[in-house]
């Protein structure tokens, strides 16, 4: 097949489309365990998706350099869908749901109801089913496939999922401002009836950018905003308590009246930089400033108190794991602290209940709270300076 030739003349030659799909269809070959049909098809698809965009941006058309524009396009979409397909089926389709549920979170919620924090979930789930048929039928239209088409291999179904990533994420202009496709789809669809016509991920696979704002990056919120953002290969349960641990700071965000910390913390979700996030929030630099050290103090007493069992599980860092230091690192933790916090984690390590241990070391309960966070802050500070420590010799 010479894309070339199927391709609009217009901007053709400076693209080099036989160059961006000589380039990707010998990645996914050696990628994949796809068929050689299956590879040169999606390869196809991925340099005419390109072309498509290089030629309707009027910003890379007057940028100069296209066919490097192009290109960079080009491994985008590659990688993530080599990720997908890395991910597998399962894994993939946990990412996607929970990737597009924290996106869509703070836009779910259904005038004159007071819903649950299950109840939300419930409608997030029935919204996305109706996102993916969606995304299925702009799939189908912007290939020019088949009403009838569904992915049939991994591959497939790996290049659906990135689409449907990328679908939910494109920016739709506004006046005076730009929000994301799924934003507006999630705000109409809650104020209507759900739609009866629905579509899961399982039934597509059958036949039938970014700055970081100082503060984000601190040790202390490192460790969780890598966990949350990045994950590369998770295991299935992983991807279960990252989507529960999102779920719950957002709910905790709630309880505390913090819908404006919530409203931050999704749009970091989302890897938008921080002057996208003030357009969005209508904030200056010094108000989103402000709210960014908010979120960051709730952050860390949701991940130190408040749900301190559920973050440190999911970042494999329990007690029966030695809050995720070596037995050597431990031994040196444990000198450093004082007989009652000593007392207070080998407790906490036998497992008995708060009240107990408040009554064994003559502690209340806040006294309680206030000395297990310094416990489990100097822990975690040890464990970022270790990570911190392994990624600088990695590199050297």
């Amino acid at each position: 097949m010479n894309l070339a030739a199927t391709a609009t003349t217009q901007g053709e030659d400076s693209i080099g489309v036989e160059a961006i799909f000589q380039f990707v269809l010998p990645e996914l070959q050696q990628s994949t365990k796809a068929s050689a049909k299956n590879c040169h098809d999606v390869a196809a698809r991925i340099t005419t998706e390109v072309l498509r965009i290089c030629q309707e941006s009027k910003r890379i058309q007057t940028s100069g350099d296209i066919e490097n524009a192009a290109m960079t396009l080009a491994k985008h979409r590659l990688q993530q869908c080599l990720r997908y397909y890395q991910l597998g089926s399962s894994r993939g389709r946990v990412e996607l749901h929970s990737t597009l549920s924290a996106i869509v979170y703070r836009y779910i919620n259904p005038p004159q109801k007071q819903l649950s924090y299950q109840g939300r979930l419930t409608i997030i789930e029935d919204f996305l089913q109706s996102f993916y048929l969606e995304a299925l039928n702009a799939f189908r239209r912007e290939n020019q496939l088949l009403a009838t088409y569904r992915p049939q291999t991994l591959l497939e179904l790996a290049e659906y999922m990135a689409f449907c990533e990328r679908y939910g994420k494109r920016r739709i202009p506004l006046p005076g401002r730009q929000q994301q496709l799924i934003i507006l789809r999630a705000q109409t669809f809650s104020q209507q009836q759900p739609t009866e016509s629905t579509v899961d991920i399982d039934k597509a696979s059958e036949g039938g950018s970014n700055e970081a704002d100082g503060s984000w990056e601190d040790p202390v919120v490192h460790q969780l905003r890598s966990a949350m953002a990045t994950q590369p290969e998770p295991e299935p349960e992983e991807d279960t308590l990252r989507s529960v641990v999102i779920a719950e700071l957002m709910a905790y965000l709630e309880e505390k009246q913090q819908t404006d910390c919530a409203d931050y913390f999704s749009l970091r979700l989302q890897d938008l930089s921080a002057q996208e996030i003030e357009h969005i929030l209508g904030l200056t630099s010094r108000q989103r400033d402000y709210l960014q050290q908010r979120f960051k103090y709730h952050l860390i007493r949701f991940a130190l108190l408040h749900h301190w069992e559920l973050v440190h599980e999911w970042l494999e860092a329990s007690l029966p794991k030695n809050l995720g230091l070596t037995p050597q690192q431990w031994q040196t933790y444990t000198a450093q602290l004082d007989d009652r916090q000593r007392s207070l984690l080998q407790l906490k390590q036998q497992g008995e209940p708060d009240d107990k241990i408040a009554k064994t070391l003559k502690l209340s309960t806040a006294q309680l709270q206030k000395q297990w966070f310094k416990i489990l802050e100097q822990a975690w500070e040890i464990r970022n300076s270790l990570v911190s420590g392994s990624g600088a010799s990695t590199h050297e």
